[in-house]
């Protein structure tokens, strides 16, 4: 028996895990190619309701975030997904200098006073979906700022005061 992958998806802007959100987007689709979306999106939340809990007055926010990770999977087209705070992404595959820039990262948003959703990204489908050529990556707000290099924390502070509009 295999370990069934836990994925993190954002819901109402925060990071749940997920057990086996692969193998229901498969059974989903395999049962359901051409149900109405709704449909599709309570039949997610029914296939990890199995493995996973789900409050009851959450189940349309789940339905919501799974469909949108079903859509991503298999290709369709996905609304862009509406940014609340700022979220910072570290993409790399875990080397000393992801590490580095996590480790800036973390330094210059608490010296700013700064909350953000930061995240290091390891999986190599979700790194390829930003499009960096280069690792470690940074990309804060939906914007890639630099690929290939651990920047200096001035620049980490310019490009953190851009993405608040400062």
């Amino acid at each position: 028996m295999t370990e069934e992958a836990i994925k993190q998806v954002n819901i109402d802007n925060r990071l749940v895990a997920i057990k086996g959100l692969e193998d229901a987007i498969e059974t989903v689709h395999q049962a359901s190619s051409k149900q109405e979306v709704e449909k599709i999106a309570d039949a997610l939340v029914d296939a990890i309701s199995k493995q996973n809990y789900v409050p009851a007055s959450a189940r349309p926010a789940y339905g919501r975030a799974l469909l949108r990770e079903y859509k991503i999977a298999m290709n369709l087209p996905v609304d862009e997904e509406p940014v609340v705070g700022m979220t910072v992404f570290v993409l790399g595959m875990g080397c000393a200098r992801c590490d580095q820039l996590l480790s800036d990262l973390r330094d210059v948003l608490s010296e700013m006073q700064i909350a953000a959703d930061l995240r290091h990204v390891t999986n190599p489908v979700d790194i390829a979906r930003f499009g960096a050529k280069g690792m470690p990556a940074l990309v804060i707000n939906k914007s890639l700022v630099c690929a290939g290099v651990v920047p200096p924390k001035t620049s980490l502070r310019r490009w953190i005061s851009e993405a608040l509009g400062a």
